[in-house]
């Protein structure tokens, strides 16, 4: 009796307990499985696209990139599992053992026990070649596929590491960071060079607008922020401006972005650049750190003599001058940042980009501003801008950097189209 209910226990504990399964593969990123520690042998997944294949008699390698590094991951294994859709650009799912490698080139690589190709890649028709260095302006004829180039991933790398640095920059610094809007009803600049918007079924009748008043794409920020900096003593924004400026030049885009910010309770402009000059060099020397690669290989196939520049850019200060002054030392292509105050107000030149920062005093006397609105026939349209003088108005300035224009600085690149991951300009909106 007693063996009867020992084997019915036996027997109910068998058919309840798990079958004992393998450890299910941890999923890891090319650059976490290249700075992995552990290679006793931990299986892994690896996902991404083929970078390079090569077939031996008993042996395959594998170059597997999925964008988060440089470099890519080294898969070997049995020539077995070769097959004819293992191309240049294919998309893989690897699953297999993390080693040690033998190879001095890479710490680590993948032994596959299986490769499961996702997507089909005709190397053929594929318009990157494998192993062609294509210059840059080929590529911005394929806006949906030079992302998966060296050299544009590691432009985007650096692109998305700077954005970084400059959100935590200010707030760093105390800045508040505030969502400025695209849609707006005045022109900040005043130059007239706008997009204005209307709904698609209403563009046939020009009298009756969505808004109720014209509504334009934002040029800038600078108004919204100068309403917020009423309430927060130190505001900024990140964010897409548009200027329907008909340029086809390598310094302009219809569309870019522009980090701007502005500061209650200043009254010098020297108050204003020594946070421009912090935020471009805290900015570059975050980037300098976490992406050594990306820009290493920016330097050697666009700009060989940037790293040389930069480093003088980094340890000087900036230097105040006449407008005059700047003029003369841009036409001598010098190193040297250029900062041109006219009246209260400043820019930042670089050679080469030109205008990276601009900035200035705001003027907030209130009859001198109510005198003019009247002049022009806009007091009814800014009286909210007059509020903000009549109410706790106080001394405030403010300044904008645009984005592409500082990583043209920072990276050498020629081309501002060549830093933007879809760039808008004349006669070409492509995606």
């Amino acid at each position: 009796m007693l063996g009867a209910r020992c084997l019915l226990w036996a027997v109910r504990f068998c058919s309840s307990a798990p079958c004992p399964r393998h450890k299910p593969s941890a999923k890891l990123s090319v650059r976490d499985a290249l700075g992995a520690q552990n290679t006793s042998g931990e299986r892994v997944k690896v996902q991404g696209w083929v970078r390079s294949v090569r077939s031996q008699k008993e042996v395959l390698f594998l170059h597997v990139n999925d964008g988060s590094s440089l470099e890519s991951l080294q898969v070997v294994a049995d020539s077995s599992l070769d097959s004819r859709e293992l191309t240049f650009g294919s998309s893989v799912e690897v699953q297999g053992q993390l080693v040690k490698s033998p190879s001095k080139r890479q710490n680590v690589e993948l032994k596959a026990e299986n490769i499961k190709v996702i997507g089909n890649c005709d190397a053929k028709t594929f318009p990157i070649r494998y192993k062609e260095r294509h210059p840059l302006e080929y590529l911005r004829q394929y806006p949906h596929l030079r992302c998966r180039t060296n050299i544009l991933g590691s432009i985007l790398r650096i692109r998305s590491e700077a954005t970084a640095a400059i959100h935590s920059f200010f707030k760093d610094n105390g800045f508040v960071h505030i969502h400025t809007p695209i849609i707006t009803s005045n022109d900040c600049e005043g130059a007239g060079e706008l997009f204005q918007l209307e709904a698609a079924g209403k563009i046939k009748i020009p009298e009756e607008n969505f808004f109720n008043v014209p509504a334009f794409l934002t040029v800038s920020g600078q108004l919204h922020l100068e309403v917020m900096s009423g309430a927060f003593t130190q505001v900024f924004t990140f964010g897409p401006t548009f200027r329907a400026e008909n340029s086809q030049s390598r310094r302009h885009l219809a569309e870019f972005y522009m980090i701007e910010a502005e500061i209650s309770f200043v009254d010098s402009l020297q108050d204003l650049m020594q946070v421009m000059e912090k935020l471009f060099k805290a900015t570059t020397m975050m980037v300098l750190s976490n992406c050594p690669e990306d820009v290493k290989l920016c330097y050697k196939f666009i700009a060989p003599g940037q790293k040389d520049r930069l480093e003088h850019m980094l340890k000087n200060n900036f230097l105040i001058i006449s407008y005059t002054e700047a003029v003369e030392i841009l036409k001598r292509a010098s190193q040297n940042f250029t900062f041109t105050p006219e009246v209260a107000a400043v820019d930042l030149l670089v050679p080469g980009v030109g205008e990276l920062f601009g900035g200035g005093l705001r003027e907030e006397r209130y009859h001198f501003l109510e005198e003019r609105l009247a002049r022009s026939r806009l007091t009814e349209v800014y009286q909210w801008y007059l509020d903000l003088r009549r109410f706790g108005s106080v001394p405030h300035g403010g300044f904008g950097m645009g984005f592409e224009r500082y990583l043209q600085c920072i990276l050498g690149v020629d081309n501002i189209k060549d830093v933007i991951p879809f760039p808008r300009f004349p006669h070409s909106c492509l995606l």
